[in-house]
């Protein structure tokens, strides 16, 4: 049966989706200008940008796919649903944008040794620009910031490159009036230092959730301690906990408990959610260790 905040919940994911699509659109095509004139301006500040920019699209694609992938129901292949699609296609951008942070960093250095001529009024120009389409999709995107942690990641990466655009600017504006181009190889170095830690961070866990890890910040002795000093369990063993996605946490337990029954169940439930575990799937043995019973619980 479907109330009214199911109708709230598929119409708030709808709205979601039309932000961040049409914050999508802006991003990538002025991803795309960005990289044509970092070319022909030679300024790798602006290269530079435009990969900060490459995360942010990123981002929102993910986002986006996280809303219309992760929304199709499971089915008898896929029994966890497609949640993990998010997943994957975050492992493959960390990946591609780490390296390209590397390549920054490296013709930085370069840059520094034998400077390169950089044309300021096109790097200012396009800059300004990135600014205007930043502020845009931020605006576009605070409405929703605060009903998902999806919305609020789009967001945040978008206020992120806003800073990079602004960043940017000095530098153009510097090496327009005084000519010190050293400016540029050294804020395209900063960009692609401030990037590459929250690629690193990305990459790290999406391998994390792909390996089917512990979920980052949960302290599997703590939940093992709280479930064997429930009433009535002599033991766990068999402790199991993942993600399929990120924030949507699983567990499997076999706990040893003579005398079990719904209570017991009620207790694992509890404690299961206290640690942010959103489907548990609980075996309950006699203290023979032969199985008496099991119960999957749903919080």
């Amino acid at each position: 049966m479907q109330g009214h905040g199911g109708h709230d919940h598929n119409h708030g994911a709808n709205a979601n989706a039309r932000q961040l699509t049409l914050a999508l659109l802006l991003t990538g095509g002025f991803l795309i200008v960005e990289v044509v004139y970092a070319v022909l301006s030679g300024s790798l500040a602006l290269l530079s940008d435009a990969g900060h920019m490459l995360t942010d699209a990123a981002a929102l694609a993910l986002s986006l796919l996280a809303l219309r992938v992760g929304a199709r129901p499971a089915d008898a292949r896929r029994t966890f649903g497609y949640r993990r699609a998010e997943v994957l296609a975050a492992a493959l951008n960390a990946g591609a944008l780490f390296a390209v942070g590397i390549y920054v960093l490296v013709e930085a250095a370069r840059r520094f040794a034998q400077p390169v001529e950089v044309q300021a009024t096109p790097m200012l120009i396009v800059a300004v620009l990135g600014l205007i389409v930043n502020l845009i999709s931020a605006r576009i995107l605070a409405g929703g910031q605060g009903e998902s942690l999806n919305m609020r990641s789009a967001y945040l990466e978008v206020m992120g490159d806003l800073l990079g655009s602004v960043a940017v600017i000095v530098g153009a504006l510097l090496i327009r009036f005084t000519g010190w181009t050293w400016v540029d190889p050294l804020l395209g170095a900063g960009i692609g230092l401030w990037v590459l830690p929250r690629t690193w961070a990305l990459l790290r866990a999406s391998v994390n959730v792909l390996l089917e890890g512990v979920p980052r910040g949960l302290d599997l002795d703590a939940l093992r301690a709280e479930l064997r000093a429930l009433p009535g369990v002599d033991d766990v063993h068999d402790l199991h906990v993942w993600s399929v996605t990120g924030g949507v946490n699983n567990l499997t337990a076999h706990l040893v408990a003579p005398t079990a029954g719904d209570t017991l169940l009620r207790e694992v439930e509890e404690v299961a959610a206290r640690f942010g575990i959103a489907h548990s799937t609980v075996q309950i043995e006699g203290p023979d260790a032969h199985t008496t019973g099991g119960a999957a619980l749903h919080p």
